[in-house]
């Protein structure tokens, strides 16, 4: 079993990144609390990429500051920083061999520790990862997803305070890749290390993590728990983004909402809406299909344009 450590909060404050005219990031702010598990959720170009790398110390931001347990390290540099990094690339050395390539933070960052201890922590990481009896292999041996796994491996052995993941998932198969986001919470679990992990699927965000942070265009939309993001979104963007939410226009009528159509619906929660305008969201799974009429409140009559098979659950587009 890898040794438990202590993660460390991470907190950015106000801050900017562009490029040219670009804005990468844009006057984000955000505390990470220790040991959580925090994935940053968006559409490429939502800027979730580059604020991993500020927290990195790859990128320097424009504004703002970033601070690991209350300390700054703007000028810190990257290897100074005491954290791992799982690449989209790999970013694998080619002329290692796996067992080469996850030891190697060891060798450099624990000299004392002897080569069996090495060994053991090594072989044990692989097993973790799936992995083992692929020692000897080189890289250039392996599949997309492998090389994947040995990067993965090589930034836990070591068990640093802080884990930033770059898409740590997104070249492996479905079944391997769920496979491993139950075995990367159980990871989580037992190094104690703050994870903060990139992606855009919105399966994985939310099945792994304690916060999610969702991103457009360079902005933080929205942070919470999976639970609460799904269950109140605080946009349309966000609303869409986690799980396909319909959203339909309405308008204040008393205490429920009037549809375009005339039907009358109560939502759950409501907002302000601008001169008694709105926009109800609900999810698909939240409606029952019926082929008896009814009448009253949240009951709407709609024709079934299309149906889309899809294994255990099926897709209805009704106009």
């Amino acid at each position: 079993m890898i040794a438990a450590t202590r993660g460390i909060p991470v907190a950015l404050t106000h801050v900017s990144k562009s490029y040219g005219t670009v804005a990468a990031v844009a006057d984000c702010t955000l505390d990470i609390p220790e040991s959580a598990f925090v994935t940053l959720l968006g559409p490429s170009g939502s800027g979730k990429t580059s604020l991993l790398n500020v927290i990195a110390g790859f990128l320097r931001p424009d504004h703002g500051d970033v601070l690991f347990a209350g300390r700054s390290v703007l000028d810190v540099p990257t290897h100074r920083r005491n954290i791992g990094m799982v690449f989209q690339s790999y970013a694998l050395f080619p002329h290692m061999s796996v067992f080469d390539n996850v030891a190697f933070p060891l060798r450099m960052r624990a000299p004392d520790l002897t080569s069996p201890a090495i060994a053991q922590r090594v072989l044990q990481t692989l097993g973790m990862v799936r992995l083992a009896g692929y020692e000897q292999r080189l890289p250039a041996a392996l599949s997309g997803g492998q090389r994947q796994r040995v990067a993965m491996a090589r930034a836990l052995v070591s068990t640093p305070p802080l884990l930033l993941l770059d898409e740590p998932l997104s070249a492996l198969d479905k079944d391997l890749r769920e496979q491993l986001q139950v075995e990367l919470k159980a990871i989580h679990r037992e190094a104690g290390s703050t994870f903060v992990c990139v992606t855009h699927d919105q399966q994985e965000a939310l099945g792994m993590s304690d916060l999610v942070v969702v991103m457009n265009k360079g902005r933080i939309q929205q942070t919470g728990t999976p639970r609460a993001l799904w269950r109140a979104p605080a946009s349309a963007f966000v609303a869409r983004f986690l799980g396909g939410a319909n959203l339909v226009p309405a308008r204040a009528e008393g205490a429920a909402w009037r549809l375009s159509d005339g039907t009358l619906v109560r939502a759950g929660r409501t907002g302000p809406g601008a001169n008694g305008a709105a926009e109800i969201v609900f999810r698909p799974e939240q409606v029952a299909v019926a082929t008896a009429p009814a009448d009253g409140l949240n009951h709407a009559f709609a024709r079934v344009a299309e149906t889309i098979f899809a294994g255990e659950t099926a897709r209805l587009v009704a106009t």
